[in-house]
């Protein structure tokens, strides 16, 4: 049986694991206690890039998956294909289009992307001048750590206030670390957003079904930034016609831009959209499946997807498969307080058994003597299926309501608008 490595420990990892789980054996490095039901999980480190590749050939993995950007932005998947492994995801000069903000930005310039005015800027004086300029224009700012910052380093700002205070955050007080060295400043659409992840190799590609998540910790859109609380697929108000437009304007010429610098992209792009007036803009790149997108996404697709990956890793053209008609909504659970200071090790209880059509993803648990406990900020992702989105959300909230763990919280709003 073809075997997978899955890099990662993450709700999205636990997605990939499950649907892959179905096609072929899987392994993780480290995963988790959710993946450890379905597949084999390896101790390590998917920092230390010989580890990983030492692995792989133990097992004799097939394919390579891997879920993080971090791996990815160090150079995980050029090692693995030097050794002859086949590896889904970008090299380590493919991967700025997340590493690198300002990179992406030039390059979005250079392809003529459709994007929102922006300046990159290497010092605090540049963004000031940057954000003054938006006020003078009557616009308000968006600041952005270049660096990874794990999808907390955008700070959305309404006025020049907020801006300075959101600079002096990223460049003096290094909130985000070094990705805040460097920031772009952009100006601030409005629309509505959604997600396009699209499988890619070289200049050809193939977008699996569209995605939109929420941001912010709060109802409504309220509250901080966050890795994610919640996703929804599909989403009702994105046409065929929009998905067409975005991938010939947004992802086509980014490949391209790309290849002709002599980079062969080989993994998902994940493109975040916003559409302002009827006209689709990227507001950002991301070099893996987004998290928590792929937990609706997957569980929406047809059979084929081991294939469809691993003929993608090799370099060959990427080839589609079918998806489900239901519709599939993830909430996420998260711990108390977060994205701030959080708990770590309180008890959790799972249902024995969860309800028909549901599926419970592990994003931060772990064992301590035997025991589910919480890890991390984001603990799960409830996951619902149903013919309609809003018959989907009413059986992931009914799984979330069985999870149990001191500080759980969670937005009750996740795909309340989108029948």
């Amino acid at each position: 049986m073809n075997k997978v490595l899955i890099i990662g420990s993450g709700g999205r990892e636990h997605a990939l694991a499950w649907k892959l789980a179905r096609e072929c054996e899987v392994h993780a490095l480290p995963g988790n206690p959710g993946i450890e039901e379905i597949g084999q999980c390896h101790p390590g480190d998917v920092a230390d890039l010989a580890e990983v590749a030492r692995l792989a050939r133990n097992i004799a993995a097939d394919l390579v998956l891997v879920g993080p950007e971090n791996p990815l932005l160090e150079g995980l998947a050029d090692v693995l294909r030097s050794e002859g492994l086949v590896c889904f995801g970008p090299g380590k000069r493919e991967a700025l289009l997340e590493g690198s903000k300002a990179f992406a930005k030039e390059l979005m310039v250079e392809a003529g992307v459709p994007t929102a005015w922006g300046r990159v800027c290497r010092s605090f004086s540049e963004g000031e001048e940057a954000v003054q300029t938006l006020h003078q224009m009557g616009k308000r700012p968006v600041v952005k750590a270049s660096g990874a910052a794990l999808g907390k380093g955008v700070t959305v700002c309404n006025d020049l206030r907020e801006a300075l205070l959101a600079l002096e955050r990223t460049m003096v007080e290094l909130e985000f670390g070094e990705a805040g060295r460097t920031v772009v400043v952009e100006e601030r659409l409005e629309g509505r957003e959604f997600s396009l992840l699209t499988v890619c190799s070289g200049e050809a590609y193939w977008s699996l079904p569209v995605a939109q998540d929420y941001k912010r910790a709060e109802d409504g859109d309220r509250g901080p930034n966050t890795g994610g609380m919640g996703s929804v697929s599909p989403t009702p108000w994105v046409t065929e016609d929009l998905v067409r437009e975005a991938e010939e304007k947004i992802v086509a010429p980014i490949l391209r831009a790309l290849s002709q610098r002599g980079l062969d992209y080989r993994g998902v792009l994940f493109s975040g959209l916003m559409v302002q007036d009827g006209e689709v803009f990227c507001l950002e790149y991301n070099v893996r499946f987004g998290d928590p997108e792929t937990q609706s996404v997957v569980a929406r697709l047809g059979d084929g997807f081991y294939e469809l990956l691993l003929e993608t890793g090799r370099g060959g053209r990427p080839q589609p498969i079918g998806e489900r008609p239901e519709a599939a909504v993830t909430v996420v659970l998260t711990s108390g307080g977060y994205p701030g200071a959080y708990a770590k090790g309180l008890p959790i209880v799972v249902p024995s058994e969860v309800p028909s059509d549901t599926i419970l993803f592990h994003a931060g648990t772990a064992r301590r003597d035997g025991d589910l406990v919480t890890a991390g900020g984001r603990v799960f992702g409830a996951t619902g299926l149903g013919p309609t989105v809003q018959e989907a959300r009413r059986r992931a909230y009914k799984l979330a309501d069985l999870v149990q763990f001191d500080g759980k919280r969670f937005r009750s709003d996740i795909g309340a608008y989108e029948d």
